[in-house]
């Protein structure tokens, strides 16, 4: 059984659209809603960058039943891990249990902004670790003190706390970081269908940990015009996620893809109205162990339209081929 998503994209819609087009997925069917949290769009085509906080804060309250998750927060640079769990705390609340923190150890992209600098891998999965570890800590209440090797936090204490506490999602790309971080997440995120994500996870985590995948479509009644689209707005995508950490800003997107074709766009991504092709690309996440699998429709404008479909056809598909969720929440383990 799987649990349905729709991506509340912050790099190609504004914050005001971005309300609308949470309670029209609701209102679709789509069982969980995830945001990306940007200071940057990949390309500039793609035209926007709110703050996620803020219009998760508004989401919160324009829906009553779908989960709610970043996917994901960087809670290393441009926030500090003592303010991101104050925001947490205060989404939860805001939506009353229905909010799953999604951490990573982040972009160049959206991370420089602070003048920091980039720090290597190793580094910033030792941030991301260090950075939970005091989450971890500001959530389960009390006055919180550490002096760490990245950060300290000096008497916080959360006021505001939701009954039940807030999951913590983390994301992984490969063995090193599955290692470090399933001792220590209540879910899994990952970009890739890569079973070995999932299994390996699960292996330290538990069998029943939640896996979150996502996937991006391009759903338009002419295939021209969705491929056409695709390849505007989302040829950043096939980079893989060691390169797209690195770059610095939307030029250097532009610059790394301006060989990729729109066939090959087309190839990695599902464009036109063929609902069937939309399911079949979804199988690869739901055979390597994904629970959770979020869609992306490319194209801001082309939204309302797309939850359209997805009410009518799309989700009615996916259920009848991969199941039904019965529960499709994320736990605090």
């Amino acid at each position: 059984m799987t649990a349905f998503g729709y991506t509340l994209m912050t790099e190609q819609r504004g914050p005001r659209d971005l309300v609308a087009d949470a309670v029209g997925a609701e209102q679709a069917g789509f069982d969980f809603e995830v945001m990306s949290d940007h200071y940057f769009p990949w390309l500039d085509s793609m035209g926007h960058a709110p703050y996620a906080w803020s219009v998760l804060g508004a989401v919160a309250c324009a829906t009553e039943r779908v989960g709610l998750m970043t996917y994901v927060t960087c809670p290393t640079m441009r926030y500090h891990p003592a303010v991101v769990a104050q925001k947490a705390a205060t989404v939860g609340l805001l939506s009353q249990g229905r909010f799953t923190l999604g951490l990573g150890s982040g972009e160049n992209l959206n991370e420089h902004v602070v003048g920091q600098g980039w720090p290597s891998a190793d580094v910033r999965q030792d941030k991301l670790a260090e950075a939970i570890e005091i989450i971890r800590a500001l959530l389960a209440g009390g006055y919180v003190n550490h002096e760490g090797r990245h950060y300290r936090v000096d008497s916080a204490k959360l006021w505001d706390l939701p009954d039940g506490g807030v999951p913590i999602a983390v994301a992984v790309s490969g063995e090193q970081s599955v290692q470090r971080f399933a001792p220590v997440g209540d879910a899994v995120v990952a970009v890739e269908p890569q079973a070995e994500l999932v299994s390996g996870f699960r292996d330290v985590a538990g069998a029943q940990v939640p896996a979150v995948g996502q996937l991006p479509i391009s759903h338009d009644p002419d295939p021209q015009a969705a491929t056409e689209r695709a390849h505007e707005l989302f040829r950043w995508f096939g980079g893989g996620w060691k390169v797209n950490a690195e770059l610095p800003g939307p030029a250097g997107f532009d610059a790394a893809t301006s060989f990729v074709r729109p066939e090959d766009v087309a190839a990695a991504i599902p464009c036109g109205p063929d609902t069937d092709a939309q399911v079949e690309a979804v199988r690869p996440f739901v055979e390597a162990g994904f629970s959770h699998v979020a869609l992306v429709q490319i194209g801001g404008e082309t939204q309302p339209d797309f939850l359209r479909h997805a009410e009518a056809e799309l989700l009615p598909a996916l259920r009848k081929e991969f199941g039904a969720a019965e529960d499709a929440a994320i736990r605090v383990r």
